[in-house]
């Protein structure tokens, strides 16, 4: 009896263990069927139980897949990541106008994900939403204009930097060298003059280390130990990588800042701010709102957003430009010849000469379309239920902006991979202005730091090439592939820079 009674048992656990075991398979089912796409979602690729669509995005290429989705399912498609999450894909220009423009105030959210809140902590220009992000980009915008974006007296301060920029290309003496890190010295260097009143040397190790630590923070969302930490960020905190040591930079980048701000303090007068931090110190002291959030903590992380974004972005394209131009010889002699018939070698070029640089002017713009260096744009999240192109959009869906489409349509360019100035100039050679060439994306949330980059870019790229023709280094190949991260910058190269 007792072995009858042993095996009634065991059979009841297993009956009681399989019963579980459906339980569990119906839950998972359900909550799988419920993810499928309604027919009025963007279409999109199946996704499977629990891992959603995570096979269908290369770890190494995730841009290259979600342009092959785009190109598959159209400007407006879905994809779920891990653990069934939605994600919109924005692809075409008619989206984005009626996403970030027409619904303007539906899509200037940005979502909330492990990295990004470990990073941001919903604070600065980038990571902030509602109504402290319109507070801060409108105190930010306001205070650079202040400053001299898109005055003249801006436009002095790039220039001297370009000339102590060509002078460390000079003592290069034409021997290969790679421009990376002087390159984007100078430019941080104008971000400095706004931010901290003063400037750094090119040799001020400690100035790079902090450059570099900001770089890695701002690239960490792109990196595979980023992405991991997205989808499991509990497992990932325990686990060694890359992670912790951007981590920890981070915290060294806000005390470089912190240190700055606290010398603001000491020597600062109110009644005559110097810079973007004694214009901020003044708003913590006067603003009382406190939704608005204007706190130290959150000033130390829009000074990390203003050094991100505005010099990451402008030093890559540059690296670009001195590529390209090395690599298309033919291209750099028609630059040179309208530097020289326009601006000469007596004088410093000037933002006046725009207009009368048809052709260096196309290739600035073909070097930002080509190059692609930010090919999507920080992910936004619907704040209500919409609609996009006819695609039902629910609140709270993540939103990826790619902005690659849409530098690359071939509707509006003739050879879209392929480096051609031609696609900003008419049959006559004048300067063509294309409505879908947004680098900068379009809306509320585009750029802010549009304006002094277009100023950077041209008074640096005239600047160079007047003195300079760039050559690769004998027997060098060079490469043209871009380096994966959240922006796409040139593999590491040399290239020898002779004045002219």
């Amino acid at each position: 009896m007792a072995v009858f009674g042993v095996f009634n048992s065991l059979i009841s656990q297993w009956i009681d263990t399989q019963g579980i075991l459906l339980f569990i398979l119906v839950l998972l089912v359900v909550k799988y069927l419920n993810n499928l796409p309604s027919k009025n979602y963007p279409p999109g690729p199946l996704p499977l139980p629990l891992i959603g669509n995570l096979l269908n995005i290369n770890i190494m290429d995730p841009i290259g897949s979600f342009r092959k989705l785009a190109e598959t399912y159209g400007d407006v498609s879905i994809l779920h990541l891990g653990g069934g999450n939605p994600c919109v894909l924005l692809s075409g220009l008619r989206g984005f106008r009626e996403a970030f423009v027409e619904q303007a105030e539906a899509f200037t959210d940005r979502p909330s994900y492990p990295v990004n809140d470990r990073l941001g902590k919903g604070l600065g220009l980038l990571s902030s939403s509602g109504h402290m992000w319109r507070q801060q980009r409108r105190f930010a915008l306001s205070t650079l204009k202040y400053f001299g974006v898109g005055k003249k007296t801006l436009e002095d301060s790039i220039l001297q930097e370009s000339q102590l920029l060509c002078d460390a290309y000079l003592a290069e003496r034409g021997l290969p060298f790679n421009p990376h890190q002087v390159t984007n010295n100078a430019v941080a260097n104008i971000i400095c003059t706004l931010v901290f009143g003063r400037r750094f040397e090119y040799n001020d190790q400690y100035f790079h280390r902090m450059m570099k630590c900001a770089d890695n923070v701002l690239q960490l969302p792109a990196t595979f130990c980023g992405r991991m930490y997205n989808q499991f960020p509990t497992v990932m905190s325990y686990l060694p990588g890359n992670h912790h040591t951007v981590f920890a930079q981070l915290q060294e980048v806000k005390e470089f800042i912190r240190e700055e701000v606290e010398k603001h303090r000491e020597d600062g007068n109110p009644s005559d701010p110097r810079d973007y931090i004694d214009c901020y110190l003044n708003e913590i002291e006067k603003n009382k709102d406190e939704s608005a959030g204007f706190t130290v903590e959150n000033l130390l992380f829009c000074v990390v957003d203003l050094f991100g974004a505005g010099t990451e972005t402008t030093s890559t394209t540059l690296r670009w430009a001195i590529l390209y131009m090395t690599k298309y010889p033919e291209i750099q002699d028609k630059v040179h010849a309208e530097i020289d018939l326009v601006v000469g070698q007596s004088r410093q070029p000037s933002m006046d000469d725009r207009v009368k640089m048809p052709y260096t002017y196309a290739v600035i713009h073909e070097i930002q379309r080509f190059g692609n260096v930010v090919p999507f744009t920080p992910p936004r999240v619907a704040n209500k239920d919409t609609t996009v192109a006819g695609h039902v959009i629910p609140k709270g869906v993540m939103i990826l902006p790619l902005l690659k489409p849409i530098l690359e349509d071939r509707s509006e360019y003739s050879a879209p991979d392929q480096f051609n100035p031609g696609h900003f100039l008419d049959d006559k050679g004048h300067f063509v202005k294309r409505d879908n060439f947004i680098p900068f994306s379009i809306g509320k949330r585009m750029c802010p730091g549009e304006q002094l980059a277009r100023m950077e870019l041209f008074l640096f790229f005239i600047s160079l090439f007047q003195r300079f023709s760039f050559h690769a280094p004998d027997g060098c190949q060079l490469d043209l592939t871009s380096e994966l991260g959240i922006t796409s910058g040139p593999v590491p190269y040399k290239i020898c820079a002779l004045a002219r």
